[in-house]
Parts: C-alpha cells; sequence; structure tokens
C-alpha cells in the first residue's frame, strides 16, 4: 500500500463526505417528485407544497406521514378530524391535518431505499476502501439525520422512518463492502500474476548452473 493511502488526508475525506452526501441528494431528487406527481394524492400533495417541494426529501415527517403543519389547542382536538376517503384530510384546527397521505411516505420511503442502493455504487466508486465503508455510510445518515431535525424543529420519533433509515443504511454497509473487498481482492490476484519473476542477485543460481556445466564435462570425458 502507498503512502498516500496510509496517511489520514483530511481535505480528501471531506471532499469524499460531501460527494456522497450531494450524490444521494441528487438521486432523491430524480426520483421523488415523478414517483410523487404519478402515485401521491394530488390535493394533499398541493397543499404540502408540491411534488418538487424540498420537504419531501429533507422533512422526516413526510416519510412517516405526518402532519408538518403544528397546531395549537387542547389535546382533545387531535381527535376532530375530518375523514375521506379513508384518509386524514383536514381537522378544526385550520387545516392541520390536511395534506396527511400515508402513499406519500410510502413512496418517499421506496425512494430512500433505491438511493441507498444507488449508495453502494457510489461507495464503491469514490471510496473505494473496505475499512472506510461503516464510516462513511453512517456518515451519510448522521448528516441526514442532522439536517432533518434542523429542517423538521423536531428529533424523528417516527418508528416507520428509523426503520426505513436503519435498513437502507444496514444494507448499504453489507453490499459495499463485499464489493469493495472482491475487487481489492481481483487487483491483488492480478497483480501477482503479472508480477516478472525476480533475479537471482546473490549469484547462486549463477554457481548452480556452473556445476551443472562441470558435471557434464565430466562425463562426456
Amino acid at each position: 500500500m502507498s503512502q498516500t493511502n496510509t496517511n489520514w488526508d483530511p481535505i480528501l475525506l471531506i471532499s469524499q463526505i460531501i460527494s456522497l452526501q450531494t450524490l444521494h441528494y441528487l438521486t432523491l431528487c430524480l426520483l421523488v417528485p415523478p414517483l410523487l406527481a404519478i402515485f401521491a394524492e394530488p390535493s394533499s400533495l398541493n397543499y404540502e407544497g408540491g411534488a418538487a417541494n424540498v420537504g419531501m426529501v429533507m422533512d422526516w415527517r413526510e416519510m412517516a406521514g405526518r402532519s408538518t403543519i403544528r397546531g395549537i389547542g387542547d389535546r382533545w382536538e387531535q381527535y376532530s378530524w375530518v375523514w375521506s376517503g379513508g384518509m386524514k384530510v383536514g381537522t378544526d384546527r385550520e387545516g392541520a391535518m390536511i395534506g396527511v397521505d400515508q402513499v406519500r411516505g410510502w413512496i418517499i420511503a421506496f425512494c430512500w431505499m433505491v438511493a441507498c442502493a444507488s449508495d453502494i455504487y457510489y461507495i464503491y466508486t469514490i471510496v473505494r476502501r473496505p475499512r472506510m465503508v461503516l464510516d462513511f455510510a453512517l456518515s451519510l445518515v448522521f448528516i441526514h439525520l442532522v439536517l432533518t431535525t434542523y429542517y423538521s424543529a423536531s428529533i424523528p420519533t417516527s418508528l416507520f422512518f428509523w426503520l426505513v433509515v436503519g435498513v437502507g443504511a444496514l444494507a448499504t454497509v453489507i453490499l459495499a463492502e463485499q464489493l469493495c473487498v472482491k475487487r481489492e481482492m481481483q487487483e491483488g490476484l492480478s497483480v501477482v500474476s503479472t508480477e516478472p519473476p525476480e533475479e537471482d542477485n546473490d549469484g547462486w543460481g549463477n554457481d548452480a548452473a556452473d556445476d551443472e556445466e562441470r558435471m557434464e564435462m565430466g562425463r562426456l570425458s
């Protein structure tokens, strides 16, 4: 292993973290809006700002299927829902539950899992080293948790959200690490097979050849 690979390079690590985070969100931005526009309930989607709203990616409540509107009132008012088609579409608290769509949460969760599958290739290409896969995968999840907590002004409390994020991170770590290990093994075997045989620099090989020549000459004489 070269000296460059063994040294700790903070600039390289930061650039790799930023690249992975950017590619992860880019994948989500390419998947979430069209799928929501096709499969999500239109009225509730428009109430939340549309399929291209940044909250569809950054707000954990969207994946959890919870309302993003903070209502003020007595705690018993949470049972004053208005139902339509089996979904909560409004309350008497100025529409605090308008925009809730469970299907939208499943779509965002599916997009998150696809993005995690894409992260396997991103880590395989950018990170390359098997021992660094776990660190980068967990860093990606941690940064997203910080950003989504800041964006929603609340810590994620949804079991569904944590399950999706945890399963995605676990699959990313296992598969990316296996691919990186497999590549390192293949590269190591190819290096060994292409290395030329070492030459004898101590003279033992030449002495053995001379002895064989002298023995052959003695037989002939």
